[in-house]
């Protein structure tokens, strides 16, 4: 047995573990956190793959960038996770259904590289080959149409995004920075002239030494 083979198996193993505990945890902090070893352990693969960009690019992107927003998501929201828990046995049957199909996609996958068909290893690269330029002349060539349309569908969800978060809400206050640069002082400053007036003279004592009332 290889050396890399037994990176093979030790990578698929630890990735294996960490997805199960991603869906087994009730901790929903600590199952983001096997996620991101679940990432690392599926980078390991890539590596071993001899696709170093994607394994950097999953690194990059899902651990250090969506993974650390889906942390600040969920710490920040009130889970309550008793109520979390409540609809886990009424959607076993379609998850158990999920992951069967997946697991018998996997299987003949795997009888096909062992059992079956044998495909020919493709083996290590040369010295000048670089994995980068390779993706990229097969995705802007081959995949062009397909990574446009892709590209589309990513910028419609953004923008869907911000309309959906900007949308105006009654109990909210909101400032118009047209109408504040276009405010003159002739509208927020009025001057009055008024007349001046002499002061009324005290009223006289009343007669015969009454008091006033």
């Amino acid at each position: 047995m290889s050396f890399a083979l037994v990176l093979f198996y030790l990578f698929g193993g630890m990735l294996l573990a960490a997805s199960l505990a991603v869906i087994l945890v009730r901790n929903p902090v600590h199952a983001a956190l096997w996620l991101v070893l679940a990432f690392v352990q599926a980078a390991g693969l890539w590596l071993l793959l001899y696709a170093e960009f994607l394994a950097i690019t999953l690194v990059l992107v899902y651990v250090g960038a969506v993974m650390v927003l889906f942390l600040f998501v969920v710490m920040m929201l009130d889970i309550n996770i008793d109520k979390l828990r409540e609809g886990f046995w009424g959607n076993l049957p379609l998850a158990a259904g999920v992951g069967i199909l997946m697991a018998a996609e996997m299987g003949l996958l795997l009888w096909r590289g062992f059992g079956g068909e044998q495909v020919a290893s493709p083996g290590a690269p040369g010295a000048g080959f670089s994995n980068t330029k390779a993706l990229g002349l097969v995705l802007y060539t081959d995949y062009v149409f397909a990574f446009e349309i892709a590209a589309v569908i990513l910028l419609v969800a953004i923008v869907a995004a911000i309309a959906i978060t900007l949308r105006t809400r009654k109990e909210t206050k909101y400032q118009d920075p047209g109408q504040q640069l276009a405010a003159r002082k002739e509208d927020r400053l009025k001057i009055v002239k008024l007349a001046s007036s002499t002061p009324a003279a005290p009223a006289a004592a009343p007669e015969g030494g009454a008091e006033a009332r």
